[in-house]
């Protein structure tokens, strides 16, 4: 029997069936054994120079040295690399804050094993171009992800680059919890502006710790992860910020989270970001305090090894002195004064209480009279209380000359002749000294002389009594780092011939204050390290240098208002009413310098005033320059 006509066309199909189930077989079958063959070659291939995530816990990360005042709550300075970091524990960070994270970054984290299917699937399809990139979507990387490539990877774009970021993040799943992977992402994570993880920005953006954090400022810091540079509160995109700030607290309700009410309340919520500019505290103490660290233990270390530093510093009484050098050295402005500096110790333990260095750290480069490459009537960055070059004290040298001439016999009752007097050539020309009334009152005794501040009786009591070498020798021994070698100076010395400075001259008072016992000037109490080791802790131990009753009878003097109202008036600013302040000034030489340096037996206040390039004033001493900032802070530390 013939075939039909239409056999071959059947035939052909039917071979056709039977290629296409064959090849599909083929398929299978590759699937079935040749896939996953070449599945794990891949991963031999692109696993063999990969680093070992157990390693993870073994990274040491760079931390900054933070330096807090005495109380350890205030932070003055952070001290970091090239990155910011502080290390926080996943139970000291606010579930807020882990929510507004999982909301945004990764919903289902604690649901798949490192890969989300949808977000890869979403991912997809953005790269390809078949679904618009939309800000406000989360993205494909899961967390674990993220934290292997932040922790591991480039951030290259190709595929070798993220089969490696897969095989990480399959290891990271299989070695450690989620609370773990999540800890470390938190901690890892950049938020801009060198911050890394969460501590650092929360201190950085907003001051706090992140347990202080509100629910809406841990919305904002989620808000950055995505894209910190561009979502930054310090650049353009702020409003943008703010607006993603507020899809995060969405997505945390939509994902029960939160409330719809406790949503909109955190929407209102008006946040404050930290002035970058105004992220250190006391600044030329803060400064000051890091030198000292460097020199001790090395810039690197500083910078990385996370230690905590406390500080003797007394913010509450930091703050009233930077309030009170700012406004009077403004006003003194009015008088040729640009400047002033002001140092508060404790005299019994030396610690620093405040200090600072100029009259506004803050204020733009180059001001008053001040020009690249030139001297400046006001330098807001150079601390004028540390200044090695030093400024001369004019009077306010004097108690030092007193108490040697106590030592060497002489009492408050010695009687000098205060006239015209001829002390020979010095530097080339007779010396021939005035008073600043430019009045002569004869027989005078010690303590008028010392409380007036006559200066021709205080140059005999240098020249005839206590001698210029005991005299800068007995300074030095109170604490006087800048004098020179007793040979360099002659009987101006006692009119303050000798460059001091001011924390120097501070610090010498302050052995009177303490009845004689010098207790060096200060500013660590503790140094520890980031898991609580001491380094160094403060020992300061006082050394009697001087005999209390020499010094009880300098404070005496210095303390009586109606010995020194000859000169100075009664009641003047040099007297604060129920507290038996003693306090001196100086002025020098064509008014460069203005001086008050006063105390009590638990604080010691001394103020500079003047121009940072030498240039005289208008003849203002410093009781018109110095002692308004002395009274008003010394006043303000003595009231309960």
């Amino acid at each position: 029997m013939s075939k039909p006509r239409h056999y071959k066309k059947i035939y052909r199909r039917e071979g056709g069936r039977k290629k296409w189930t064959f090849n599909l077989l083929q398929t299978l079958l590759f699937g079935v054994l040749i896939m996953p063959i070449g599945a794990f070659a891949a991963f031999v291939y692109y696993a063999k120079d990969l680093p070992r995530p157990e390693k993870l816990t073994d990274v040491t990360l760079a931390q900054p040295t933070k330096i807090y005042d005495r109380t350890g709550n205030v932070l003055l300075y952070e001290v970091y690399g090239e990155e910011r970091r502080q290390i926080i524990p996943l139970e000291d960070i606010p579930l807020h804050f882990q929510q507004a994270v999982l909301a945004t970054e990764d919903a289902e984290f604690y649901d798949h094993r490192g890969i989300s299917l949808k977000g890869t699937g979403r991912a997809l399809l953005v790269n390809l171009g078949l679904r618009e990139s939309q800000i406000q979507k989360p993205g494909g990387s899961t967390i674990t992800q993220q934290l292997a490539r932040n922790s591991f990877l480039t951030r290259e774009k190709t595929i070798p680059r993220k089969i490696r970021e897969l095989i990480l993040t399959l290891e990271l799943e299989r070695r450690y919890s989620k609370n773990a992977i999540f800890g470390f992402y938190l901690n890892q994570i950049p938020f801009g502006s060198n911050a890394y993880g969460v501590g650092a920005a929360s201190e950085l953006y907003f001051q706090k710790h992140p347990r202080d954090l509100t629910l809406a400022e841990s919305a904002a810091l989620a808000a950055l992860i995505q894209a910190p540079t561009y979502y930054s509160p310090y650049g353009p995109n702020k409003d943008i910020l703010l607006s993603r700030k507020d899809y995060v607290l969405l997505r945390m309700a939509q994902e029960g989270f939160l409330g719809p009410e406790e949503a909109e309340d955190a929407k209102k919520e008006e946040l404050v970001f930290q002035d970058v500019s105004t992220t250190i505290r006391a600044p030329h103490f803060a400064l000051y305090v890091l030198d000292s660290l460097v020199k001790k233990y090395g810039e690197e270390f500083i910078r990385e090894q996370g230690l905590r530093v406390t500080t003797s510093l007394d913010w509450k009484l930091q703050q009233e002195a930077e309030q009170a050098v700012k406004e009077v050295a403004q006003q003194n402005a009015a008088f040729g004064a640009h400047n002033a500096s002001l140092v508060a110790l404790n005299p019994q333990t030396g610690e620093i209480l405040a200090m600072v260095g100029s009259k506004d750290w803050f204020a733009p480069p180059y001001p008053e009279g001040c020009t690249p490459g030139k001297n400046c009537l006001f330098d807001p960055k150079v601390n004028v209380a540390t200044y090695q070059q030093g400024r001369q004290p004019g009077s306010a040298f004097k108690p030092f000359v007193y108490a040697v001439a106590f030592q060497k016999g002489a009492s408050e009752e010695t009687v000098v002749v205060d006239e015209e007097t001829n002390f020979g050539v010095w530097g080339g020309k007779e010396y021939i000294p005035r008073n600043y009334d430019g009045k002569f009152r004869g027989k005078v005794t010690l303590r008028q002389g010392l409380a007036q501040s006559l200066n021709i009786p205080s140059v005999k009591v240098l020249v005839n009594i206590a001698g210029i070498e005991e005299s800068v020798n007995f300074a030095k021994d109170l604490g006087i780092t800048t004098l020179r070698d007793p040979s360099f100076y002659g009987p101006s010395l006692v009119l303050g011939g000798g460059e001091v400075r001011l924390l120097d001259m501070v610090s010498a008072y302050g052995v009177f204050a303490a009845e004689g016992k010098k207790a060096p000037p200060v500013a660590l109490l503790a140094v520890t390290d980031e898991k609580g080791n001491v380094l160094e802790k403060n020992q300061n131990t006082p050394i009697r240098i001087l005999s209390p009753e020499i010094a009880k009878q300098i404070t005496s003097i210095l303390s009586d208002d109606e010995a020194r109202a000859p000169i100075f008036g009664s009641r003047s600013l040099l007297f604060i009413p129920d507290f038996p302040v003693a306090v001196k000034t100086g002025t020098t030489q064509e008014y460069k310098d203005g001086w008050t340096i006063g105390y009590t037996k638990s604080l010691v206040v001394g103020v500079w005033a003047g121009n940072n390039d030498n240039t005289p004033t208008r003849r203002e001493p410093g009781v018109a320059l110095a002692a308004p900032i002395w009274n008003r802070v010394m006043t303000r530390a003595l009231m309960p």
